[in-house]
């Protein structure tokens, strides 16, 4: 299948894939180890009384860790490689438009961009749920890196009670290496 032939704007605007629920609460263990790992010092992400200084109720959680709240694991990571491998898709627009890319050589990925805008600060006990969705599809790049096509994402955050905490938009490039033919 030829890049130039491949429908991607009917991707644009479409729900990514079904949302994500977290596997766990924000918690103070998890918020610990992302400053820990991140040489992060600020005390209102581990100490309540500095917290509580700043007029918050307590701990808060960094708000550029929103995004691992939802991330599936490595277990899941791996399932889907290993579905890809076989050329399996998934029913959703997010893992079919990752099978076109592939068939079409584009299976190489990097990530590009990512932009974050906070609403509320998270505490441990909040849940979230992320909603995916396709935001666009470029048309096939040259890039440095090779041919390829620039899919961005939008993601919503919601807490427990629905109510929007962040939104994000995620940019990557799906690319088929300089080196190889296509």
């Amino acid at each position: 299948m030829h890049a130039q032939l491949l429908d991607l704007d009917a991707f644009s605007g479409v729900e990514a894939e079904p949302p994500r629920v977290a596997r766990y609460a924000v918690n103070e263990a998890m918020i610990r180890n992302w400053v820990e790992a991140l040489d992060d010092r600020n005390p209102v992400y581990v100490d309540a009384d500095a917290a509580r200084a700043t007029g918050r109720e307590g701990i808060i959680c960094p708000p550029a860790m929103i995004s691992t709240w939802v991330m599936n694991g490595y277990r899941r990571w791996r399932e889907v490689q290993a579905r890809r491998e076989a050329g399996e898709t998934e029913d959703f627009a997010y893992s079919r438009l990752m099978s076109l890319l592939d068939e079409a050589g584009f299976t190489s990925v990097v990530a590009t961009d990512v932009s974050q805008r906070y609403l509320r600060e998270l505490r441990p006990g909040d849940r979230v749920t992320c909603f995916f969705t396709i935001d666009s599809v470029s048309p096939l790049k040259q890039t440095a890196l090779g041919p390829g096509h620039f899919v961005t994402l939008n993601k919503r955050y919601v807490d427990g009670d629905g109510v929007l905490v962040a939104e994000e938009d995620f940019r990557l490039l799906r690319f088929r290496p300089a080196n190889k033919d296509g």
